[in-house]
């Protein structure tokens, strides 16, 4: 990857970035390829990287219908974190966040991770409960989590109120692994390391049809810039992967809905961590440009729009200034929404289909960012060799059928 002085940086900046080169080819499509990836976000460049960088598969595009980074990774509240509870969410997303302790350096790319630590609140007796069991499993599974007391929670983050509240705090748990990342930067690091290995990344191209042989394989996908071969296409479209599926024609049980966040004006430094509240429905960090992060809950009906009901952005900014008075006279910038796509356990589908050559990723609902660098890596490892992954065996689409679910509804907690 070519590299510049700081000399040469100060110089090419002061020109307005005139000089600059793309970071990654305006690749046009061609006419065939050894594997398809369905959607330029994070899951899909970093498994098309990954295909490229450990499997060696020297023909490989990323197909995207608007631009790199406009769904739902460059839509999303930037949280890391692993403390989930059952065994195999834990192997997944924990392989997710040792991934992303040195994706900086894999990439070549600052993403920017900040390991400022994500606190989870306790309320009332059942989130006492629920939470330490989660600390409890963690442990058991070699996550880092640990149990705080009230005043403890305030002490590692001095803006919380923790008694002059509608639902005093009794307690929190901590991962101190646990953070926030540039989802922009994931994008274009995946994106950029990627096309230095060959891999061509196609924008404005929506993908219209897939077809299918004789015998039922995939063989080529049907684009608004033509039809292109491929013998294994692999879709990770967050909440468009039903819609691309029944190309297909192949059912999955997800449903779509609006989740949104909003920013404040930006401040100086002055929340040091990730803070959620399940039973107050919000969240809360500050980025680096001083903004408070604000995240919502899911909306209550089923839509594939970016937008969603104001009064779930009230509901979330009416706990924000109970948590945290001293915000109170903070405005608010802008808000948007992204589209999750839910399975009926919560958890993701990581696995091939029953049409020989696809593959899909998709399920994540609200969860989707943290498990990023996991997630590309093992569904490469499925694309290339036809086979899961031991860490993504389990995310079976038939485990809906067979009544194996990986329930997940609690530690997903206020939707992210």
């Amino acid at each position: 990857m070519q590299r510049f002085s700081a000399l040469s940086l100060l110089g090419r900046a002061l020109t307005g970035h005139r000089s600059w080169a793309p970071q990654w080819r305006r690749a046009s499509p061609q006419p065939a390829y050894d594997a398809l990836i369905i959607g330029g976000g994070g899951h899909g460049l970093g498994a098309a990287f990954y295909l490229a960088s450990e499997h060696r598969l020297s023909r490989v595009a990323v197909l995207e219908k608007g631009w790199i980074g406009g769904g739902n990774t460059g839509r999303n509240t930037t949280i890391i974190r692993s403390n989930y509870l059952f065994d195999e969410s834990a192997a997944l997303y924990d392989h997710a966040l040792k991934l992303w302790e040195h994706l900086s350096q894999v990439l070549n790319y600052n993403v920017m991770l900040s390991q400022r630590g994500v606190m989870m609140l306790a309320h009332n007796l059942h989130d006492v409960q629920v939470i330490k069991r989660h600390v409890h499993a963690n442990r058991a599974n070699g996550v880092d989590n640990e149990w705080l007391s009230a005043e403890q929670a305030q002490q590692f983050c001095p803006p919380l109120n923790i008694a002059d509240i509608r639902y005093p705090v009794l307690g929190a748990a901590l991962q101190r692994r646990g953070g926030t990342a540039r989802h922009d930067a994931v994008a274009w690091g995946y994106a950029r390391a990627a096309d230095a290995l060959g891999v061509d990344i196609i924008e404005n191209c929506e993908v219209t049809g897939i077809r299918r042989d004789a015998h039922g394989a995939v063989e080529a996908v049907e684009t608004t810039r033509g039809v292109i071969r491929t013998p294994k296409i692999g879709v990770a479209a967050a909440g468009h992967t039903s819609v691309v599926m029944k190309m297909a024609g192949v059912r999955l049980p997800l449903e779509s809905y609006p989740l949104q966040a909003l920013v404040s004006e930006p401040v100086k430094p002055v929340f040091p961590c990730v803070v959620m509240s399940n039973t107050m429905h919000a969240y809360i960090s500050q980025s680096d440009k001083g903004e408070l992060v604000i995240g919502a809950g899911t909306d209550a009906y089923t839509s594939y729009t970016q937008r969603g009901g104001l009064h779930i952005s009230a509901h979330a900014l009416e706990a924000v200034c109970e948590l945290f008075p001293i915000f109170r006279r903070l405005r608010m910038l802008r808000n948007w929404g992204g589209i999750v796509d839910l399975t009926p356990d919560r958890s993701p589908i990581i696995a091939r289909t029953p049409v020989p050559g696809l593959y899909v990723n998709c399920g994540w609902g609200t969860g989707g960012f943290k498990a990023t660098p996991g997630s590309a890596h093992v569904f490469a490892w499925t694309i290339a060799r036809d086979e899961p992954h031991p860490i993504n065996a389990p995310f079976t689409i038939e485990r809906f059928r067979d009544g194996y679910l990986i329930d997940e509804a609690a530690a997903a907690a206020v939707a992210h």
